[in-house]
This record gives structure tokens, C-alpha cells and sequence, in this order.
């Protein structure tokens, strides 16, 4: 393992977390009253789009070549209608989710979708830019001692983060804080999004630790 693939790997991860930042401040410049808490519908919108953005470019830019031979032999319109297909598939199992865990199933619909987007983004994006809509990669990477690269063990550690912070986010919810961010889903979005950035920087630093006896085997 190369120093220099680390330092890419952060590089990226470092322009992913300036994406959200970008998202949370450059809005109130053409906004009005914009903020995270009170436009919080409008924050998710710019949010996912950006993060999208910069997702796909920096996976076209430094996204490493293990799958270039697999992903000639496909047509590249199918294989970006099939990534399309997987996302919304994934907004709406989050939903789904979210709803079957106590999220108000006719009331705040929209809410709850864009909550689903936001984590979409944060989770099936990257894995769908990385190892493309392949069922059987995504088994692999997130099954025990499955990843062959730095990139597929940073997308386990930023994937699970993601998900673990929109599920701490919605402890606060039922608590008589009576403050303005335990409104559905303003906690579980800031969870998933803080979660997120904190998968960004910790996967790095945890392979630059481990680097010595981390192991990948190559497709």
C-alpha cells in the first residue's frame, strides 16, 4: 500500500466535506433567510445535489482502475440508467425504513423522502460510483474481510458512520428540549450528515494507521 493512495483517498474525502460546507454557507448569498435549521428542506436539496456532484467527479477523476475492463464490456447509458434505478430504489427503501420505525407515514412525506435522499447520497452514491450497480460487489465489500482497495474499505467505514449517526440523531426527537432542530428529520439529517463527514476523516487516518497490516487482495 502507497502513501501516495492514501493521501488521494483523503484529498477526495477532503473536497466531499468542503461540498457540505459550500452547501451550508454560499446558499444564504442568493437566499434569502437561508439557513440550515429554518430552510432545512431547501439545505437537503443543495446538499444532496452538491454532494452528488463532487461524488461523481472526484470518483471520475481519482476513482482507481480495478473495474475498467468490467465496465466496458456494458453499455455506459445502461449502466448509468441502472445506477439511476438503484438510487431511487434506495430512497425509497430508506423511506420505507424510516416510516417502519416511527417516522409519520401520511404527514411529512416530503420530509421524510428528502431525509431518505440525503442518506442515499451519503451511502448508495458512492458505492454505486465505485463498484457500479454489481449486487455481488457490494456483498463482497460489506462482508467481512470482502474489500481489495483503501477506496472499498473507506466506503464501509463512511457508510456505516452515515447510517449511525441518522440513527443517533433521532434520540433527541422525543425529548421536551422543545428546541427548534428536534423537528423531524432536522436531528436525523444533521446525524447522518455529521456522521458522514466524520467517515470521511476517520477512514483515512484508520488505514494510514493500519496500513502495515491491511491486506488487499486484487480482483
Amino acid at each position: 500500500m502507497k502513501d501516495t493512495d492514501i493521501k488521494r483517498l483523503l484529498y477526495a474525502h477532503l473536497l466531499c466535506i468542503f461540498s457540505i460546507i459550500l452547501s451550508t454557507f454560499v446558499p444564504s448569498f442568493f437566499l434569502e433567510n437561508f439557513s440550515v435549521l429554518k430552510t432545512h428542506l431547501t439545505w437537503l436539496c443543495i446538499c444532496s445535489v452538491l454532494v452528488t456532484v463532487f461524488n461523481l467527479v472526484l470518483y471520475l477523476v481519482v476513482k482507481p482502475n480495478t473495474s475498467s475492463k468490467r465496465s466496458s464490456s456494458s453499455p455506459k447509458v445502461a449502466r448509468f440508467l441502472k445506477c439511476c434505478i438503484y438510487f431511487l430504489m434506495s430512497c425509497f427503501s430508506f423511506h420505507i425504513i424510516f416510516v417502519l420505525y416511527g417516522a409519520p407515514l401520511i404527514e411529512l412525506v416530503l420530509e421524510t423522502f428528502l431525509f431518505a435522499v440525503i442518506l442515499s447520497t451519503f451511502t448508495t452514491l458512492p458505492c454505486l460510483c465505485l463498484l457500479g450497480p454489481n449486487l455481488k460487489a457490494w456483498l463482497r465489500v460489506f462482508s467481512r474481510n470482502g474489500v481489495s482497495s483503501i477506496w472499498e474499505n473507506s466506503l464501509q467505514i463512511t457508510t456505516i458512520s452515515s447510517c449511525m449517526g441518522a440513527w443517533l440523531g433521532a434520540f433527541p426527537i422525543p425529548l421536551d428540549w422543545e428546541r427548534p432542530w428536534q423537528v423531524w428529520p432536522i436531528s436525523c439529517t444533521l446525524g447522518a450528515t455529521f456522521g458522514y463527514m466524520a467517515g470521511l476523516i476517520i477512514s483515512p487516518l484508520w488505514i494510514y494507521w493500519n496500513r502495515k497490516r491491511l491486506t488487499y487482495k486484487n480482483n
